[in-house]
């Protein structure tokens, strides 16, 4: 166990943040999942902007890698434009 206050403050807001880290990440791929079970155009335009926005927040919050990212954002918008009018 720790011997240091700083370090038992240290462990429970670093399992505060994975816990809360956790729930952001799950909500993400669960929104991509609902976008990519899409088949309608406009409801894909309108799920995209979305996932797309809580994907740049995962990263800015270093719970996601940037090219991880990026590399989602690339396949969802490949997906989004194959739709047929």
């Amino acid at each position: 166990m720790a011997n240091h206050k700083s370090s038992e403050k240290r462990i429970r807001s670093n399992e505060a943040k994975r816990v809360r880290n956790k729930y952001y990440a799950k909500t993400a791929r669960t929104a991509i999942k609902e976008f990519r079970e899409t088949t309608d155009k406009k409801k894909a335009a309108e799920l995209f902007p979305k996932v797309v926005s809580m994907l740049d927040k995962l990263v800015k919050k270093n719970v996601l890698h940037k090219n991880k990212s990026a590399n989602l954002k690339s396949e969802l918008a490949k997906r989004m434009n194959s739709f047929k009018n």
